[in-house]
């Protein structure tokens, strides 16, 4: 194996294509970890990326990919084994083509997500996916992670908005599947394997993407309820009433907004002291439809069945994005704290209710600590996250962490759920996929591993041990 900053490793790779060793290439978003490279290579097209691997595979070089670096799992970083080649997609960032009278679009992995609305829109369309990060994010690490955000719930994840893929295989071989089908039945379906696999599989070069219409009305309001379950009540309430309207429904703890408050004082809140529990539902209607109204009717329901006791509903665009401001605040407020431990969980929703209230009694018994509990309600995933105590620091349960974690994860799996719900694996949850996961489905994962990476250069240590 040969070290990809050894001279003669660098004269196999393209010309023009090297970038410098800098740390912000060995980063992650919360500044925990830091990975290591001998090179960061750059291609300019997919023949050049192919090059680039092809190179690796003879001269056995781990490759990292590496997108707009904003993954939680520390897929992006490698820090154990010999130094990788690092190859980021951030000079392949065209919108290859765009068709909305049959609502596709072709973007390269480096597009950013940003870009692709801005794309969309431009065509009088909407890209369905939203996340926090989509000024960084980019469309390689978002389909490579399988991402899923807010709009889970009305559009699905990554996957659902995926047509088709271009990809370097291990090997250095090329994928072209760009097709922008909405059925193909021939066969393995590699697009799918490839799309979640976190770089372990392939690079992702380019995917077709699936746009929608942009609905003619959008509805924003904040809801008080006093539990979950009545949360999901609501959900139900909703469904009924808007059936296949409602774009998100996220469900906000006090102690998410008490995190907000201490840290983002200048952010007004509804509320002079936040609700215990509430709810944040986004509604978009057809023409013809008044999305307010259809709130105000919602609300007046609900109240009626006693789901809810107080609430604001958007009068204006300005008044939507505020509402929204506080709930992408949520996570700003988390890591301005200090997390004890952060867990990114998925539950039948028949089991969302009893899950929160089981483990905060069962975390009461275990260790002095604050729970914010906040997420996407709609799609059945939860941010279940730790932290000290007020006037303790995290530092202080350095010795706690690993069991209040297995904790909560027993008691998720126990009911059907997943320890990873959008954020993926990484090397960060590879002993829970060891611990949890199905053995028949390892073993397949496994062989598929194997089978098309036999020299495991691709993104090793991540997903699989």
């Amino acid at each position: 194996m040969l070290n990809p900053a050894d001279e003669a490793f660098g004269a196999r790779l393209p010309q023009g294509v090297l970038r410098p060793v800098t740390e912000a290439y060995l980063e992650e978003p919360r500044g925990r970890l830091h990975g290591k490279a001998g090179l960061i290579a750059a291609p300019r097209d997919l023949d050049e990326t192919a090059a680039i691997v092809r190179a690796c595979a003879e001269a056995r070089v781990p490759v990292v990919p590496r997108g707009g670096g904003t993954g939680l799992v520390g897929g992006q970083v490698m820090w154990d084994g010999p130094a990788p080649l690092i190859l980021s997609l951030e000079r392949m960032t065209a919108i290859r083509n765009l068709r909305p009278t049959e609502d596709s679009l072709v973007a390269e992995a480096g597009a950013t997500l940003q870009s692709v609305h801005d794309a969309a829109a431009k065509a009088g369309r909407m890209f369905p996916l939203s996340l926090a990060s989509q000024g960084s994010a980019q469309v390689g690490g978002i389909l490579g992670t399988n991402a899923g955000g807010v709009n889970v719930l009305r559009y699905g994840n990554a996957r659902a908005q995926c047509l088709g893929i271009e990809a370097v295989l291990p090997d250095g071989s090329i994928l072209r599947d760009l097709k922008r089908l909405r059925k193909d039945n021939t066969g393995y379906d590699l697009r799918d394997l490839l799309i979640g696999a976190e770089g372990t599989l392939g690079i992702i070069t380019a995917a077709s993407l699936r746009m929608v219409a942009q609905p003619a009305g959008v509805g924003v309001a904040m809801l008080v309820v006093d539990s979950p379950a009545a949360a999901l009540d609501l959900l139900a309430l909703a469904g009924e009433r808007m059936a296949g309207c409602i774009s998100a429904f996220e469900l906000i703890s006090g102690q998410g907004l008490g995190f907000v408050a201490e840290h983002f004082p200048d952010l007004r809140q509804p509320w002079s002291e936040p609700p215990r529990w509430s709810v944040l539902i986004e509604i978009g209607l057809p023409s013809g439809l008044n999305p307010s109204d259809a709130l105000e009717g919602l609300f007046a329901a609900a109240a009626d069945k006693d789901l809810v006791s107080d609430g604001v509903i958007a009068g204006s665009l300005a008044q939507s994005q505020a509402l929204w401001d506080l709930r992408e605040r949520i996570p700003d407020g988390n890591r301005l704290v200090g997390a004890v431990a952060s867990h990114d969980i998925s539950l039948p929703l028949d089991e969302l209710a009893r899950f929160i209230t089981d483990a905060d009694a069962m975390l009461a018994g275990m260790a002095d600590v604050r729970i914010n509990c906040f997420g996407h309600l709609g799609d059945g995933n939860l941010h279940y996250n730790l932290f000290p105590a007020k006037g303790k620091s995290r530092d202080a349960y350095d010795d706690q962490r690993g069991r209040l974690s297995d904790a909560v994860y027993d008691l998720v799996m126990a009911r059907g759920g997943s320890f990873s719900a959008e954020h993926g694996i990484g090397r960060l949850k590879v002993a829970e996929l060891e611990r949890w996961g199905d053995p028949g489905r390892l073993a397949a994962m496994r062989a598929i591993k194997s089978a098309l990476d036999p020299f495991g250069i691709m993104n090793p240590g991540a997903v699989l041990a």
